[in-house]
């Protein structure tokens, strides 16, 4: 399955939609994203996963990354992560560094 990543801004929030699987050969993608997303200094990012069908550990990274690159004021907000990219962030941890929710927040 193929894989896209596409930033949109909406003033302070950048909004990654993503598609397909998040994987060792498509993180590079995402990563790319999340650097574009945090030179516009955006305050709130949100990561709409509705259509992730999979996220693999190299997926997992790309979260860590954008944590790291993002000031530590930006809230990421995944929206709409399947239960099983959910529980696996839920297993690692990192949903401490994370919010999920059923909706992209206004």
């Amino acid at each position: 399955m193929s894989f896209t990543a596409i930033l949109t801004h909406d003033g302070s929030t950048a909004l990654i939609t993503l598609e397909g699987e998040l994987d060792a050969l498509t993180a590079e993608t995402f990563r790319r994203e999340v650097e574009r997303a945090a030179e516009a200094a955006a305050e709130l990012l949100v990561l709409e996963m509705s259509q992730l069908s999979y996220m693999s550990s190299a997926g997992l990274r790309g979260l860590v990354f954008a944590r790291q690159k993002l000031a530590d004021d930006v809230r990421i907000v995944l929206v709409g992560a399947n239960d099983a990219i959910e529980q696996t962030i839920r297993l690692v941890g990192f949903h401490h560094s994370v919010d999920f929710s059923d909706a992209i927040p206004e």
